[in-house]
């Protein structure tokens, strides 16, 4: 009976050191140590991404966080400038063009017609301009005034007025031949100055119908989008009336109103952080102008700043940016990395190392500074230690096991 006895425990200690034994190798040869709940049984296994990690701190100044949106660095609102029928639109909302390429095309039959009226007057006007230069030109070098035709008589009766006639009447004070001479100059030269207006007003004419001709094409003037279209094809526009809005999608800004005691701190080229609201993205952003003028009602002064080329991100969506605030102190925030908050519900909590075992915690977050890593206002202290990428169904309890204990 004694020998059976002793041959069951020597047999139940085989069994239970090769179990164990089964049971280190296991551990060693998977994916790291065990978890352990509250009663003692396996959960996952830690994979090799999670750690265990020190709270760290970053001293910071207090930062004002104000609204922003989110706006094209260039955008153009196209009217028409001729009244007319819209025959032509490149495309709709979201298209993009390259620069000079013909956006909307209104209708230009009226003006072609009142281009050849004015073609006709302006060659009417050349024509009379040549004659009054002629005229000027005969008046210059034979002069009306001497012309013998005009004199009395014929023959040797009019050579003699022409030899003694006129210069005896000159000499008594009976007609002026060269104030008469100097008359008709000025008066062919006026007629040719004359000329000369009505032609350069037709020529005038002509260029603004042909200006107005290339105002019903509308031309991009960058690489773009259309953002909005107010007509179509077939419309009947009148001059002032918008067409439609584009603008350059591919660098984009965020508008801030920023109270005016902010603004002494603020200087062209700082960068400060910012979060895209529909992303929740955060981003440094650089600060590009700042208006001159303030707005009257809201007494805010309009700044903006600089999207990093290629984020994604819509104009039209809100922003929020974080402005130091120089009339605060700064302060000492502990920071961690997002990968160590686990969210239940909606309450966000972390895994505390505290010796041998796993604590679970509620945490109150801030907000973040830097990609990846976020502020804690509450709920942890610096120094502790922090599960970093905690695995799906784990709980507080032991972190791993205790030496000398083989069951829980």
């Amino acid at each position: 009976m004694n020998i059976k006895i002793t041959g069951l425990i020597i047999l139940g200690c085989v069994i239970s050191v090769a179990a164990y034994t089964q049971s280190s190798g296991a551990q060693s040869s998977g994916e790291g140590a065990y978890y352990y709940d509250s009663s003692g049984q396996v959960v996952s296994g830690m994979p090799a991404t999670a750690a265990v990690i020190t709270v760290g701190q970053r001293q910071t100044g207090v930062s004002t966080i104000l609204s922003a949106s989110v706006v094209p660095y260039r955008e153009v609102t196209f009217t028409a400038e001729v009244p007319g029928r819209v025959e032509y639109i490149a495309g709709r909302e979201g298209d993009r063009f390259n620069q000079q390429e013909v956006l909307v095309a209104i209708g230009t039959e009226k003006l072609l017609a009142r281009r050849g009226q004015v073609v006709a007057n302006l060659n009417n006007a050349n024509l009379a301009l040549q004659n009054s230069q002629m005229q000027y030109g005969r008046e210059m070098w034979s002069p009306k005034s001497r012309d013998v035709n005009k004199m009395p008589g014929m023959g040797m009766p009019s050579m003699f007025d022409q030899m003694f006639t006129r210069n005896v009447a000159s000499g008594l004070g009976y007609g002026n031949p060269f104030l008469e001479r100097y008359s008709d100059l000025y008066s062919s030269g006026t007629q040719m100055g004359q000329a000369q207006g009505l032609h350069l007003a037709a020529l005038s004419k002509l260029r603004e119908i042909d200006a107005s001709l290339r105002d019903t094409r509308t031309v991009s003037p960058f690489n773009g989008v259309i953002v909005e279209k107010m007509v179509e094809a077939g419309d009947t526009v009148q001059p002032g009336q918008p067409l439609l809005k584009y603008a350059d999608l591919a660098n984009l800004q965020l508008s801030v109103e920023v109270p005016s005691r902010l603004i002494h701190v603020m200087e062209q080229g700082m960068v400060v952080p910012a979060m895209l609201d529909f992303n929740h993205q955060y981003v440094d952003v650089r600060l590009a102008q700042i208006y001159p003028v303030g707005n009257s009602q809201r007494h805010t002064i309009t700044v903006k700043f600089d999207l990093p080329i290629g984020i994604s991100a819509w104009p039209g969506t809100y922003a929020e940016i974080m402005l130091p605030d120089s009339g605060e102190t700064s302060e000492t925030l502990v920071e961690i990395p997002e990968s160590a908050v686990v969210r239940r519900g909606s309450l966000p909590v972390v895994y505390v190392i505290k010796g041998d075992r796993r604590e679970l915690r509620l945490v109150r977050l801030g907000a973040s500074y830097a990609a990846g890593r976020v502020t804690v206002l509450a709920g942890l202290k610096a120094g502790e230690q922090l599960l970093v990428n905690p695995p799906a169904g784990v709980t507080s309890g032991w972190h791993k096991q205790p030496a000398g204990i083989d069951t829980y």
